[in-house]
């Protein structure tokens, strides 16, 4: 059985699980600024454990914090 962290999710998956647009993803993808993607030929998958690693990376205490 797979591990859930281990699970892959689409693009749309992915930005539903983190509450952004799918466009959010791809400007995030041209920049290189937001979490680890795989490609699996013409598909984009993140892996669930990625974007849980990304929401831990980011998270700030306060809105003075640098980003």
């Amino acid at each position: 059985m797979i591990e859930r962290r281990n699970a892959f999710l689409s693009t749309k998956e992915a930005a539903a699980f983190l509450g952004v647009s799918p466009r959010t993803f791809e400007n995030w993808r041209l920049t290189g600024s937001g979490p680890r993607y795989s490609k699996v030929g013409r598909l984009v998958r993140y892996r669930l454990a990625d974007l849980e690693d990304y929401v831990e990376r980011n998270a700030r205490l306060s809105t003075s914090e640098a980003s």
